[in-house]
């Protein structure tokens, strides 16, 4: 018999109907639902009650240092967890905590556990199929899919097919035939486990519209931001005429801020050495994040800034794959 860790954070898996709305309210239940489900040993660890928008990097810190102080009394890591900030809790735990030597399977749902027609039961037998594969690494378990914990993305508010895996094939899929796993792309290491608790908050992601003025770079220096990550427009332009961005990003890397650039398209690789609009940004000394998504390249630059400022070793670990969250000859 495998032993188990449930820690617990809140989301619409654990809430009930209040006069205010759904609210977290009942995490004790989310372990009498295990026990229907599979008879391995639970322990569980009741960690927040919160609604995912209120989780926030504050929590994520207790979350991977709690994950981190469990990894060898366990086969396995569930996590339950409201689904709108998911995937960049997923991201976060990615970079913070490497070299996993369990699985961390986070999930949640779309109802709530006591809804009649909730998702959250089979949510958790997808989460407990994984958890049982005894593949090391941290993924995200949701309507028959497992996603590698880098590349998950929430991409519609109320449909059970919830979130995508972007730029990066499902780790596993469940069938007639079961749990199907691809672990050619499971990243794989022989070193120890490695807690890094230290994070950067101060980071800004600014999505560009036609009429955005450059001056909010500007307002965003002097709010004291220690990083910037700009989505900019298809396979990679950013404005200059009229409303020059390039003068403005520039100025932030001057004082050692470093500025990412990505694409506001969910799927395929930016690349801003095809435009002249994306060229001129590039010369500037801003990193192109190529195909990670937003979520990990905010939570990358925030663990990046919490090791160090230099901009060179910044640009070097984006130029590295820490946990396949960018495609490895990038």
């Amino acid at each position: 018999m495998a032993n188990f860790l449930l820690i617990t954070t809140g989301g619409t898996i654990s809430s009930i109907q209040t006069k205010e709305g759904l609210k977290p309210e009942a995490n004790e239940n989310i372990i009498d639902a295990l026990k229907k489900i599979d008879d391995n040993n639970y322990d569980i660890i009741n960690l927040f009650n919160l609604d995912s928008t209120n989780i926030q990097p504050e929590e994520w810190v207790i979350l991977g240092k709690t994950i981190y102080d469990n990894l060898d009394k366990y086969d396995g890591i569930l996590v339950t967890h409201g689904t709108d900030t998911m995937a960049y809790t997923t991201s976060m735990m990615s970079f913070m905590i490497q070299n996993l030597n369990i699985p961390v399977v986070f999930t949640g749902s779309q109802l709530p556990l006591s809804h009649p027609l909730t998702d959250a039961y089979s949510n958790l037998r997808y989460a407990v199929a994984m958890l049982k594969a005894k593949i090391p690494g941290i993924f995200l378990a949701f309507n028959r899919k497992i996603i590698l914990g880098t590349r998950a993305v929430k991409v519609r508010t109320s449909s059970f097919f919830a979130f995508e895996s972007v730029n990066l094939k499902y780790i596993g899929q469940i069938d007639a035939k079961g749990l199907i796993i691809d672990e050619n792309l499971i990243p794989k290491t022989t070193h120890k486990p490695i807690l890094y608790p230290n994070i950067e908050t101060n980071v800004f992601l600014l999505k560009l519209t036609p009429n955005t003025n450059p001056n909010i770079i500007d307002i965003l220096i002097n709010s004291g931001i220690k990083g910037l990550v700009i989505e900019g427009y298809g396979q990679g332009g950013i404005s200059f005429i009229r409303r020059d961005f390039s003068s403005k990003i520039k100025h932030a890397l001057d004082l050692n801020i470093p500025v990412l650039v990505c694409s506001q398209c969910i799927y395929e690789e930016s690349n801003y050495n095809v435009y002249e609009v994306g060229k001129k940004i590039v010369k500037t000394g801003a990193i192109e994040v190529l195909d990670m998504t937003s979520e990990a390249a905010l939570t990358k630059l925030m663990w990046a800034l919490g090791k160090t400022n230099n901009l060179d070793e910044i640009k070097y670990l984006f130029n590295t794959s820490i946990a396949l969250e960018i495609k490895e000859n990038g």
